[in-house]
């Protein structure tokens, strides 16, 4: 059978030897209420599994959190589940009614919809409390599953813009890396909405995309050392796709001791890097010149502070917009950005670089684990994306690769070294907030 769809693939004998069959089996009554009940281990097996898949596809920061809503929500039910999860798979067992059924799911994680993330965790409180009609809990999925974007192309396109072009200050505050990386972020967004229609543009969409954006930087707006390095210019375009939430959430998973997830999805996140490396080197290629081109000189700062401070604005409506975030989560996502840029900045003078940036994730991730508590508010993973977005982990990786193919190898080598304290700082400092804030669990 399919393991897409979350459907049985082998039952498991139990101790008991009762009827292993997925099926709807004998029943223990007549007529429709003993079918409806004879039905129930399937359907409850079914839903569990559309709920697993719908976490997993939407678990681009994580799956830590999986595996526990997946069991509450069971635990709702008065079914009990187990889990081996993988980034991209899970294999769930279902026991309930002395039956055990264990089911393959599989889903690309990715948090192109954030609004999903959303909205699966109120409907899994919800079932958790019991009570819940089995026939009420299985309408929710199913709308989830079939809702619409948000936002209709355009302003997803714009999104990815803004997205872009408010990280373009922490690069260069100058004037002419907004004005470029308006230009950039544009051909970006326009081949990243092709590729949601088209799946094979979307395999290999970090490599066209960087390949193109270097061409344009390399033909157009880094002809001169004046504007800036080309690494510079080229970076903010590419910061869509840059994996630095996938690498800080590898190394969160790896230090909470989920081993298999963080070691795969660090793997993943690497050949990202790689293919944005190798996009922008084919630019260069193509543009018949050498890797001298891509050297990193910043240009004297034109932008006042008052542009600078307003980035942040514009960095997390393109957040909201690009990433289907519920436009109503504007205000909190702001807040905690804002709050994220303040103590990082302020504790740097103290500690430094990698002291400021873990303290600020520390934080982030305390406010983020205790906003997120009650149920009608949203998961932490996604209050905690703007305000982590800005300790902008993977574009140090992108940079350190581009500046050893330019001939800066102390340059690159320390991009690189500064791009492994910065994931250990996040990720470490992100765990270690989530786990000061958490309420203390009961003893069994």
């Amino acid at each position: 059978m399919d393991a897409e769809d979350g459907r049985t693939v082998r039952p498991d004998d139990n101790d008991n030897g009762a009827n292993t069959s997925s099926g709807t089996g004998t029943g223990t009554g007549t007529g429709t209420g003993g079918t409806e009940q004879a039905e129930r281990p399937e359907r409850v097996t079914a839903l569990l599994a559309r709920l697993t898949r719908m976490l997993l596809a939407a678990s681009g920061e994580g799956a830590s959190e999986v595996e526990q809503t997946v069991a509450r929500a069971a635990a709702g039910l008065g079914a009990r589940t187990s889990m081996v999860l993988v980034p991209d798979g899970a294999t769930l067992t279902v026991v309930q009614d002395g039956r055990a059924s264990t089911v393959a799911v599989r889903a690309f994680p990715n948090i192109a919809r954030l609004d999903k993330v959303a909205a699966p965790k109120p409907w899994a409180h919800r079932v958790s409390l019991g009570g819940t009609p089995l026939a009420e809990a299985e309408r929710q999925p199913a709308a989830i599953d079939d809702s619409p974007a948000p936002y209709p192309w355009w302003l997803e396109g714009l999104g990815i813009v803004l997205f872009s072009v408010g990280f373009a200050p922490l690069m260069q505050p100058t004037w002419y890396e907004i004005g470029s990386t308006a230009v950039l972020g544009l051909v970006t967004a326009v081949l990243a909405v092709a590729a949601g229609r088209r799946p094979r543009l979307a395999r290999v969409l970090p490599l066209v995309a960087s390949a193109a954006v270097s061409v344009l930087v390399l033909e157009v707006f880094a002809r001169s050392p004046v504007h800036g390095g080309a690494v510079l210019l080229v970076l903010p375009a590419l910061f869509y796709f840059v994996p630095g939430d996938l690498l800080s959430a590898a190394a969160t998973e790896l230090a909470a001791g989920f081993l298999t997830t963080g070691a795969v999805r660090l793997v993943y996140a690497v050949f990202l890097l790689l293919q944005l490396y190798l996009g922008v080197m084919l630019g260069v290629y193509a543009t018949g010149g050498d890797t001298s081109a891509l050297f990193d000189l910043a240009a004297h700062a034109d932008l006042p502070r008052w542009a600078t401070f307003l980035a942040w604005v514009v960095f997390t409506v393109g957040t909201v917009l690009a990433f289907a975030v519920p436009w109503r989560l504007l205000p909190p996502l702001l807040g905690l950005g804002y709050l994220t840029v303040a103590v990082q900045s302020g504790t740097t003078k103290l500690l430094g670089e990698v002291g400021g940036t873990f303290v600020a994730a520390a934080l982030l991730g305390a406010l983020a684990t205790v906003v997120a508590r009650r149920p009608d508010r949203p998961p932490r993973t996604l209050l905690a994306l703007p305000g982590f977005f800005t300790l902008t982990v993977g574009s140090l990786g992108t940079r350190g690769l581009t500046s050893l193919a330019g001939g800066h190898p102390v340059r690159g080598f320390h991009d690189l070294l500064s791009m492994v304290t910065t994931v250990v700082a996040i990720s470490v400092g992100l765990l270690l907030g989530s786990v000061l804030a958490q309420r203390p669990q009961p003893l069994p």
